[in-house]
Protein backbone atom coordinates (compact mmCIF):
# COMPACT_ATOMS: atom_id res chain seq x y z
CA UNK A 1 0.00 0.00 0.00
CA UNK A 2 1.52 3.50 -1.02
CA UNK A 3 1.96 6.49 1.22
CA UNK A 4 -0.47 9.52 -0.37
CA UNK A 5 2.56 12.01 0.59
CA UNK A 6 4.65 9.74 -2.11
CA UNK A 7 3.04 11.95 -4.62
CA UNK A 8 4.77 14.80 -3.02
CA UNK A 9 7.54 14.31 -5.31
CA UNK A 10 5.85 14.24 -8.39
CA UNK A 11 5.03 17.15 -10.51
CA UNK A 12 1.49 17.86 -11.69
CA UNK A 13 3.01 18.04 -15.29
CA UNK A 14 3.63 14.22 -14.79
CA UNK A 15 0.55 13.74 -13.57
CA UNK A 16 -1.47 15.50 -16.27
CA UNK A 17 0.37 13.57 -18.82
CA UNK A 18 -0.51 10.07 -17.51
CA UNK A 19 -4.44 11.03 -16.34
CA UNK A 20 -5.58 13.52 -18.63
CA UNK A 21 -7.40 16.40 -18.92
CA UNK A 22 -10.60 15.32 -16.99
CA UNK A 23 -8.52 14.81 -13.91
CA UNK A 24 -6.66 18.33 -13.77
CA UNK A 25 -8.64 21.72 -12.58
CA UNK A 26 -9.13 24.29 -15.09
CA UNK A 27 -6.99 27.54 -14.49
CA UNK A 28 -8.94 29.82 -11.78
CA UNK A 29 -8.06 27.61 -9.23
CA UNK A 30 -4.29 28.29 -8.68
CA UNK A 31 -2.12 29.57 -5.71
CA UNK A 32 -2.73 32.49 -4.22
CA UNK A 33 0.36 33.28 -2.64
CA UNK A 34 3.90 32.02 -4.52
CA UNK A 35 6.50 30.04 -4.37
CA UNK A 36 4.12 28.09 -3.58
CA UNK A 37 5.09 24.98 -2.34
CA UNK A 38 3.92 21.35 -3.68
CA UNK A 39 1.27 20.14 -1.81
CA UNK A 40 -0.16 15.99 -2.15
CA UNK A 41 -2.45 14.75 -0.03
CA UNK A 42 -5.92 12.36 0.82
CA UNK A 43 -8.91 14.67 -0.32
CA UNK A 44 -11.25 15.48 2.81
CA UNK A 45 -14.33 16.88 0.88
CA UNK A 46 -16.54 19.58 1.42
CA UNK A 47 -19.33 21.42 0.00
CA UNK A 48 -20.71 25.13 0.77
CA UNK A 49 -23.61 26.25 -0.65
CA UNK A 50 -23.01 30.40 -2.07
CA UNK A 51 -22.69 32.99 0.54
CA UNK A 52 -21.75 30.27 3.42
CA UNK A 53 -18.67 28.90 4.83
CA UNK A 54 -19.85 26.66 7.84
CA UNK A 55 -18.86 23.23 6.77
CA UNK A 56 -15.21 24.54 5.24
CA UNK A 57 -14.82 25.70 8.80
CA UNK A 58 -16.46 22.68 10.55
CA UNK A 59 -14.14 20.48 8.77
CA UNK A 60 -10.71 22.52 9.77
CA UNK A 61 -11.47 20.28 13.22
CA UNK A 62 -11.96 16.92 11.81
CA UNK A 63 -10.40 16.51 8.60
CA UNK A 64 -6.82 13.96 9.43
CA UNK A 65 -3.73 15.80 9.48
CA UNK A 66 -2.02 15.56 5.78
CA UNK A 67 -5.18 16.10 4.23
CA UNK A 68 -5.98 18.31 1.41
CA UNK A 69 -9.12 19.84 2.11
CA UNK A 70 -11.22 20.33 -1.35
CA UNK A 71 -14.41 22.62 -1.93
CA UNK A 72 -16.87 22.54 -3.66
CA UNK A 73 -18.65 26.32 -3.71
CA UNK A 74 -18.46 28.12 -7.18
CA UNK A 75 -19.31 31.69 -5.00
CA UNK A 76 -17.36 34.39 -5.96
CA UNK A 77 -18.86 36.90 -3.79
CA UNK A 78 -18.22 35.91 -0.26
CA UNK A 79 -14.93 34.26 1.18
CA UNK A 80 -14.98 30.94 2.58
CA UNK A 81 -12.21 31.11 4.61
CA UNK A 82 -9.76 33.66 6.53
CA UNK A 83 -6.64 33.91 8.23
CA UNK A 84 -7.73 32.20 11.29
CA UNK A 85 -9.15 29.13 10.24
CA UNK A 86 -6.00 29.13 7.48
CA UNK A 87 -3.94 29.36 11.24
CA UNK A 88 -5.78 26.71 12.51
CA UNK A 89 -6.26 24.05 9.40
CA UNK A 90 -2.37 24.84 9.78
CA UNK A 91 -1.60 24.06 13.32
CA UNK A 92 -3.73 20.82 12.59
CA UNK A 93 -1.63 19.54 9.85
CA UNK A 94 -3.70 20.05 6.89
CA UNK A 95 -1.29 20.28 3.78
CA UNK A 96 -3.47 23.46 2.45
CA UNK A 97 -7.03 24.49 0.70
CA UNK A 98 -8.40 23.83 -3.10
CA UNK A 99 -11.49 25.40 -3.06
CA UNK A 100 -13.91 26.43 -5.78
CA UNK A 101 -14.32 29.75 -4.50
CA UNK A 102 -12.27 32.92 -2.84
CA UNK A 103 -10.87 33.72 0.65
CA UNK A 104 -9.88 36.62 2.56
CA UNK A 105 -6.80 37.87 4.83
CA UNK A 106 -4.63 36.86 2.20
CA UNK A 107 -1.29 38.36 3.95
CA UNK A 108 -1.79 36.37 6.99
CA UNK A 109 -2.20 33.40 4.64
CA UNK A 110 0.77 34.33 3.07
CA UNK A 111 2.61 35.12 5.68
CA UNK A 112 1.93 31.97 7.80
CA UNK A 113 2.78 29.91 4.37
CA UNK A 114 -0.40 28.13 4.59
CA UNK A 115 -1.04 26.83 0.90
CA UNK A 116 -4.19 27.67 -0.33
CA UNK A 117 -5.58 27.26 -4.29
CA UNK A 118 -8.27 28.62 -5.36
CA UNK A 119 -9.84 31.27 -7.35
CA UNK A 120 -8.76 34.80 -5.40
CA UNK A 121 -9.77 37.12 -2.72
CA UNK A 122 -12.61 39.19 -1.88
CA UNK A 123 -13.27 40.96 1.66
CA UNK A 124 -16.76 39.93 2.52
CA UNK A 125 -16.93 37.01 4.33
CA UNK A 126 -19.95 34.37 4.35
CA UNK A 127 -22.54 33.17 6.66
CA UNK A 128 -22.24 29.86 9.18
CA UNK A 129 -25.84 28.42 8.70
CA UNK A 130 -25.61 25.72 6.11
CA UNK A 131 -25.18 22.10 7.05
CA UNK A 132 -24.05 19.18 4.73
CA UNK A 133 -22.41 16.20 5.21
CA UNK A 134 -19.04 16.05 5.17
CA UNK A 135 -17.01 13.58 2.67
CA UNK A 136 -18.81 13.66 -0.10
CA UNK A 137 -18.12 13.31 -3.83
CA UNK A 138 -17.68 17.09 -4.81
CA UNK A 139 -16.87 18.61 -7.91
CA UNK A 140 -14.17 21.39 -7.70
CA UNK A 141 -12.54 23.38 -10.73
CA UNK A 142 -14.61 21.26 -12.96
CA UNK A 143 -12.91 17.90 -11.31
CA UNK A 144 -15.04 15.21 -9.55
CA UNK A 145 -13.45 14.59 -6.41
CA UNK A 146 -13.88 12.15 -3.71
CA UNK A 147 -12.32 11.06 -0.44
CA UNK A 148 -9.92 8.62 -1.04
CA UNK A 149 -8.21 10.31 -3.96
CA UNK A 150 -4.96 12.04 -3.48
CA UNK A 151 -4.75 16.13 -4.26
CA UNK A 152 -1.20 17.25 -5.97
CA UNK A 153 -1.45 21.34 -6.22
CA UNK A 154 2.03 23.33 -7.41
CA UNK A 155 2.58 26.36 -9.52
CA UNK A 156 1.62 24.39 -12.70
CA UNK A 157 -2.01 23.73 -11.56
CA UNK A 158 -4.33 20.62 -9.34
CA UNK A 159 -4.53 16.87 -10.35
CA UNK A 160 -6.99 14.74 -8.50
CA UNK A 161 -5.51 11.18 -8.99
CA UNK A 162 -8.54 8.81 -8.65
CA UNK A 163 -8.28 6.58 -5.03
CA UNK A 164 -8.73 3.51 -7.60
CA UNK A 165 -5.53 4.44 -9.75
CA UNK A 166 -3.19 5.52 -7.12
CA UNK A 167 -0.52 2.53 -7.38
CA UNK A 168 -0.25 2.07 -11.41
CA UNK A 169 -0.16 6.23 -12.06
CA UNK A 170 2.94 6.45 -9.48
CA UNK A 171 4.16 3.43 -10.35
CA UNK A 172 3.97 5.28 -14.07
CA UNK A 173 5.06 8.41 -12.99
CA UNK A 174 8.29 7.29 -11.51
CA UNK A 175 8.88 5.47 -14.45
CA UNK A 176 8.60 8.55 -16.66
CA UNK A 177 10.57 10.91 -14.16
CA UNK A 178 13.32 8.43 -14.08
CA UNK A 179 13.64 8.11 -18.25
CA UNK A 180 13.59 11.78 -18.35
CA UNK A 181 16.30 12.12 -16.18
CA UNK A 182 18.33 10.00 -17.57
CA UNK A 183 18.06 11.93 -21.27
CA UNK A 184 19.99 14.89 -22.01
CA UNK A 185 18.82 18.00 -23.54
CA UNK A 186 20.77 16.94 -27.04
CA UNK A 187 18.68 13.48 -26.90
CA UNK A 188 15.50 14.78 -26.52
CA UNK A 189 15.97 17.89 -28.96
CA UNK A 190 16.90 15.28 -31.77
CA UNK A 191 13.80 13.12 -30.66
CA UNK A 192 11.82 16.09 -30.79
CA UNK A 193 12.88 17.53 -34.00
CA UNK A 194 12.04 14.15 -35.75
CA UNK A 195 9.00 13.96 -34.06
CA UNK A 196 7.88 16.99 -35.21
CA UNK A 197 9.42 16.82 -38.54
CA UNK A 198 7.00 13.87 -39.36
CA UNK A 199 4.24 15.61 -38.32
CA UNK A 200 4.87 18.95 -40.41
CA UNK A 201 5.51 15.78 -43.57
CA UNK A 202 2.01 14.05 -42.62
CA UNK A 203 0.30 17.11 -42.75
CA UNK A 204 1.86 18.30 -46.45
CA UNK A 205 3.86 21.15 -45.32
CA UNK A 206 7.27 22.40 -46.77
CA UNK A 207 9.79 24.46 -45.65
Amino acid sequence: MIETNEFADVPTTTLADLLGREQVMDIGIRPLWGPVPRIAGPAFTVRCPPGDNLMLHAAIHRAPAGSVIVVESGDLDHALAGGNVCAVAQRRGIAGFVADGVIRDLAEVREAGFPVFARGVIPIPGTKKAVAPLGEPVRCGGVRVEAGDVVVADEEGVVAVPGTRLTETLTAARAKLAKEAEETLEQWERAHRQRVDEALAAGGFEG
